[in-house]
Formats: C-alpha cells, sequence, structure tokens
C-alpha cells in the first residue's frame, strides 16, 4: 500500500506524466486557469474594477497583441522568427495617416498594406531562397523599414490628416458599448489561420518543416516556396495590427509597435508555441495574449511604478516559459 512508511507512491510519476502531457498536448487548458487566477487577483485588490466594461477594454487592447503574436506562431512553427513585426505594423499605421488626406481611406489601406508584403517578401525571399538565418532576416529588414518610414516622415510630416476616424472607430469603438469593434476585423483573421493551420496542406507544410526540415525535402516539399509565403503572410498580418495599434491609440509614427515585439514573442512561448519549430497553435497564443494584457493590468491596479512594472512584467514572463519549457520538453 502506498500509504505505508517507506512505501514509494507509484502513482506520483502518473500524475507528473499527466501533468506533462496536458502542457505538451493541450497548454490551452492550464493558460486559460492561469488567466482566470489572474482576473481573480485583479478582482480580489479591486473588486468595483472587474466589470463587463473593464473586460472589453482588456480584450481590445489584446487584440492587436494578438495578431502580432499570431505572426510568432506561424514562424516558430517552422523553426524561425520575425522581429520586423514591430516596424512593418508602425509603417502600416503612419503611412495611412499620412495618405488618407490625398488619397482616400481604401487607397491608403491597400498602399500600405503593400508596402508590408512587400517587406514580407523581401524577407521570405531572404530566408527561403538565401538561406539567411530568420533572426538575422528579420532584424536587418526593421531596421531597413524603419529607415525607409524616418525618410518618409520627414517628406510627409507637413501634410499628415491623422488617424483616420474609421480606423479609430475600430480600434478604439465598442459594439453596444461593450463589445470592441475591433473583434470585426480580429474574428475572421484568427479563423482563417486556425483552419489554415489545421484544414490545409500549406498548414501541415509549416508544422513538417518545422519538425524535421530533410525529411520534409525529401519528400518533395519546396520549403523556400513555402517560407516566402509564411512572411509575407506575417507582414500583411503585422500590418493589418499597426491599423488597429493606429486606431486604438489615435497615434501613427514609426515607433508606435517596437515596443510590442517582445510581448509578442512572450505570447506566442507562453500559449505553447515551441520556438524549435514543429509544435504549438493559434488558441494557445491568443489567450497567452490575453495572460500579458490582463497582468499588466494588475500591476498598474498594484500601483506599481513603470521600471517596478516592467522587472515584475520580465520576470513572469520568463518563468513562465521557463517553466512551460521544461515539462515540455522532449527527450
Amino acid at each position: 500500500m502506498s500509504g505505508l512508511a517507506g512505501t514509494p507512491d507509484v502513482h506520483a510519476p502518473i500524475r507528473s506524466e499527466g501533468l506533462r502531457g496536458l502542457l505538451r498536448d493541450r497548454p490551452i487548458i492550464p493558460l486559460v486557469g492561469l488567466l482566470i487566477l489572474l482576473v481573480g487577483a485583479i478582482w480580489l485588490v479591486k473588486p468595483a474594477s472587474v466589470t463587463p466594461s473593464w473586460a472589453g477594454v482588456i480584450i481590445r487592447q489584446a487584440i492587436p497583441l494578438s495578431i502580432l503574436a499570431a505572426c510568432q506562431t506561424i514562424t516558430f512553427l517552422t523553426g524561425g522568427i520575425d522581429l520586423s513585426v514591430g516596424a512593418v505594423a508602425s509603417m502600416t499605421g503612419f503611412f495611412v495617416a499620412t495618405l488618407v488626406g490625398h488619397l482616400g481611406l481604401g487607397p491608403s489601406l491597400a498602399i500600405a498594406l503593400s508596402a508590408a508584403a512587400l517587406a514580407g517578401l523581401i524577407t521570405g525571399i531572404g530566408v527561403g531562397v538565401f538561406r539567411v538565418h530568420p533572426l538575422i532576416m528579420t532584424l536587418g529588414m526593421s531596421l531597413i523599414v524603419l529607415g525607409l518610414s524616418n525618410v518618409w516622415q520627414l517628406i510627409m510630416v507637413q501634410t499628415g490628416a491623422g488617424v483616420p476616424k474609421e480606423l479609430r472607430w475600430v480600434g478604439s469603438g465598442s459594439i453596444a458599448d461593450i463589445i470592441p469593434a475591433s473583434l470585426l476585423v480580429w474574428t475572421p483573421i484568427m479563423v482563417l489561420l486556425l483552419l489554415m493551420l489545421r484544414r490545409t496542406g500549406y498548414g501541415r507544410l509549416l508544422y513538417a518543416i518545422g519538425d524535421n526540415p530533410v525529411a520534409s525535402r525529401l519528400a518533395g516539399a519546396r520549403s523556400w516556396q513555402v517560407l516566402v509565403v509564411l512572411y509575407v503572410i506575417s507582414a500583411l498580418l503585422a500590418g493589418i495590427a499597426g491599423f488597429l495599434w493606429a486606431g486604438l491609440t489615435n497615434v501613427a509614427n514609426v515607433n508606435l509597435v517596437d515596443s510590442s515585439v517582445l510581448p509578442s514573442v512572450a505570447a506566442a512561448v507562453i500559449g505553447g508555441t515551441s520556438i524549435m519549430g514543429g509544435r504549438g497553435g493559434i488558441g494557445g497564443t491568443i489567450v497567452g495574449a490575453l495572460i500579458l494584457t490582463v497582468l499588466s493590468s494588475l500591476l498598474t491596479v498594484l500601483g506599481f511604478p513603470e521600471a517596478v512594472r516592467q522587472i515584475f512584467f520580465g520576470a513572469i514572463i520568463v518563468a513562465v516559459a521557463a517553466a512551460y519549457t521544461r515539462v515540455t520538453a522532449e527527450s
């Protein structure tokens, strides 16, 4: 009997393996539990703050972050990363703000997304065709985009019309004073990404390339084509996130989204996507973005100054990511 002194508990390894399996195969379950705990902590500290309106604000703030984190998720699946998403997102928001007064909203959005797609195409060619490491390629593209945006800023600084009212409504408006209007953009994007990863051959190729690139190449997969398309998709998603960020903050500048690049990486990692490739998904990334947003709200409620908030924020991210990596490590 396991209750006798000196007799090992044979069920302990089973329980341990069960937890490891849960975190490895169904990370969204413990992530939702962590999210509930954080919301409960805010309620204990300041019960009056947890209202439907507060939930709407949290969701509204998490939406653009979750789209950026989705960029990291799909690139992580191939063993890559996209550090250019902040510069691309800032660029698209700034392009629309400076062009809308001359061209109107539709053409401005089209030009901004075309510029984002071009940046993604160049990145994809660098990674897929010339085999430049994604970290180096996307970091270099980030600097190129930032430099070109600064040149554009010098040219257009006197002629900008500001963030269009339509983007302000989508980014910061609400339906029935509770439901964020940005869900109208976010929902179809996430549905398409979920379907792409789960129901299409292209999605299976992303997992295959990240899990075993040699085997996928021997099976006939043209990984360079997959990677070129991947980074174009990532850049377009970043461009859309830039529109929402500009609308949310009513600000358009060339550095607007830079500070959200590392949180987007953290949201993907916390959400269960392996940075080594081959494992992960969009569902956990969405919850990861919500966790980071609620965590930021909790630190604000506790009244921490910005410096202390950054320390707590970084420490919790590292702790959660390290714990997840340890329990899901593959032999």
